[in-house]
């Protein structure tokens, strides 16, 4: 098998035959003769699959969290429908294609070069057309945001199952033709097309780019474009304004979602479409703009959280509120492992009534014993207690035998000649 030299890369090309060209596949370009960039390429996406996993994670529990509470809607499932399709690239392409790159051969085995890059691309695929779908979705809301539209939920699922059933068939060839080719003393997972399905695939590299990626493009584009354009000209007419300007902001996130996937996602399908109609011993594809590409292009499952995050208030405050129950739930686990802490917070119970019947009263106030009773003259106290010094002042002051000197009130013993 013949090679092309590159700087850095060897990838197979074509065969001797005309008819039967191939294609790296799984790997993409698997062969890095560089040791920086075989370690480099995998490390980047490691961190990419571990950042992007997370958010992801958290944007599908806000969203189910969302949906227990009677908010599902349409736009909802679609979003929550691409960061499924996220979560897929990350949790199941990105770890294969950093392994390709990590080893001078093919290592995965043979299932795994069937469907590697058929299911990354069915993913792809599926976030294109949930992209197209939710820009409709969102041109219907802005059209009249007052009216609350009932969607039920087998009408939901038909839309999302007819999504992933199409993303499916339209990169089916990737999995028809992938095998592996052995190549020195190692395996390369190619793509070889026979000679029977070279008329097809000379159409399908055609049609492929345009079903996949151009068309629900520009169709998300024209939508957002129109809803937003709607979302101006209804500005100044519109009585409730806060419905207006949420429906403003939600068009603003979506056509956010939609520029920002289809520029990371071109170069890809530029090297592609490249690599695809090069002449045998052409020009092909510089290594590192493809390398580049395919970094942007899982990049886009890392990103897209991001931008929901930063231009949504409704997700995050949805963020805010699961922060704060799995935070409450792992503290409680926490206090209930420290029985002794909790035993000494907790104050020691008070008596029963029936305890304090039962107890003795102190020697002082035996029932034996006469107590005196307090004069009906004195004084008491606020709860009801006449206190010794008192009693004994009302009873001296009573009986004649007060000390002159000590009497608090000398002016009621004066003669009123005296006082004068």
């Amino acid at each position: 098998m013949d090679k092309l030299p590159t700087s850095s890369f060897n990838f197979s090309t074509a065969n001797s035959s005309a008819h039967k060209p191939t294609f790296p596949e799984g790997g993409g370009y698997q062969h890095l003769d560089s040791p920086e960039l075989k370690a480099l390429i995998p490390a980047v996406l490691g961190v990419i699959c571990a950042l992007g996993f997370a958010g992801n994670l958290t944007a599908i529990g806000v969203l189910v969290t969302n949906a227990r509470k009677g908010k599902l809607s349409l736009i909802n499932s679609l979003i929550l429908n691409l960061t499924l399709a996220d979560g897929l690239v990350l949790a199941f392409g990105a770890p294969f294609k950093a392994a390709a790159y990590a080893k001078a051969s093919w290592t995965l085995g043979w299932f795994v070069c069937k469907t590697c890059d058929w299911f990354l691309h069915s993913c792809m695929a599926a976030k294109s057309f949930t992209v197209a779908v939710m820009a409709k979705a969102c041109f219907r809301y802005v059209s009249n945001p007052t009216k609350q539209v009932t969607i039920r939920y087998k009408t939901i699922l038909s839309i999302l199952l007819l999504c992933w059933l199409l993303a499916c068939l339209v990169p089916l060839p990737h999995w028809l033709f992938a095998t592996l080719r052995r190549e020195g003393v190692g395996l390369l997972c190619v793509q070889v097309i026979p000679a029977s399905a070279s008329d097809f695939m000379s159409v399908y590299v055609y049609l492929y780019p345009l079903v996949a990626f151009c068309l629900p493009l520009c169709f998300a584009l024209l939508y957002f474009w129109r809803a937003y354009r709607r979302c101006q000209r209804r500005g100044t007419k519109t009585q409730n304004l806060r419905t207006q300007i949420r429906s403003r902001k939600l068009t603003v996130m979506l056509l956010s979602l939609a520029l920002t996937s289809g520029t990371m996602w071109l170069p890809e399908w530029i090297s592609w479409v490249w690599m695809r109609h090069a002449a045998p011993g052409g020009p092909v594809p510089p290594p590192l703009f493809a390398l580049s590409s395919q970094l942007l292009m899982f990049s886009i499952s890392l990103v897209n959280p991001l931008v929901i995050l930063s231009m949504s208030e409704e997700f995050r405050e949805g963020y805010k509120g699961l922060w704060r129950r799995l935070t409450l739930r792992k503290h409680q686990p926490q206090q209930k492992q420290g029985p002794q802490a909790a035993a000494a917070t907790v104050p020691p119970p008070s008596p029963r009534p029936e305890a304090l019947a039962n107890t003795a009263p102190p020697p002082g106030n035996q029932p034996d014993e006469p107590r005196a009773e307090p004069e009906p003259d004195s004084p008491p106290n606020k709860d009801g207690i006449v206190l010794p010094d008192v009693e004994q002042f009302w009873h001296e002051r009573e009986a004649g035998s007060a000390d002159p000197e000590n009497d608090p009130i000398p002016w009621e013993h004066q003669d009123p000649s005296e006082v004068k």
